[in-house]
């Protein structure tokens, strides 16, 4: 390959000292962008996600349509924005009874979160075995749609479904035996 090829496309053909070269020469402009996005402790693991990306996608750059440096920083904006939005999506553990001021409850409140604590794990039952597990990974787990989608070997859009279905259902579902309950207690004090 001519000297006047760029990173990305001696990357693309294969030359093996390319890469080392590419990360050489861009590793500033991509820890650059890392540390506006990222906390430092995610920096160089993100920078790493970025090379790599850039190494598999090397071929797709075209000098034509952009420089190198232009085309580097596109694809690690993306990388580092999809980092922030997957730490975003991930749940803080926090004991239960900070998320939900259990300790501050009076017992009434506490009997009334029973009972719809009671009426959702009834209805869970009745969902399919696709969307209980779609939801346990996404609720419970704190998974996003493409990583459902990759740990169960369902479709993306087959996630979103079951997903989307099953909180529809499950919605209905605690509704009715709510309503169900209201009436058992309206005949009981009559």
């Amino acid at each position: 390959m001519s000297t006047t090829a760029s990173y990305l496309q001696r990357i693309a053909a294969g030359e093996q000292d390319a890469i080392e070269a590419c990360m050489h020469n861009y590793a500033g402009l991509v820890s650059s962008l890392a540390r506006r996005f990222l906390p430092p402790a995610q920096i160089e693991d993100a920078v790493q996600e970025v090379f790599i990306e850039l190494w598999k996608n090397a071929d797709r750059f075209d000098p034509e349509k952009a420089s190198e440096s232009t085309f580097i920083a596109m694809i690690a904006r993306r990388r580092l924005i999809d980092k922030v939005r997957k730490n975003a999506r991930r749940p803080k553990h926090q004991p239960i009874e900070t998320t939900y001021g259990l300790g501050e409850r009076q017992d009434e409140h506490l009997s009334d979160m029973d009972e719809e604590l009671a009426r959702a794990t009834l209805a869970i039952r009745e969902l399919s075995e696709p969307q209980k597990l779609v939801l346990r990974l996404s609720l419970r787990d704190g998974m996003s749609h493409q990583e459902i989608a990759d740990s169960t070997g369902m479709a993306l859009g087959s996630v979103k479904t079951h997903l989307r279905r099953g909180m529809i259902r499950l919605r209905e579902l605690v509704n009715e035996q709510g309503s169900q309950d209201e009436s058992n207690k309206m005949d009981s004090d009559g």
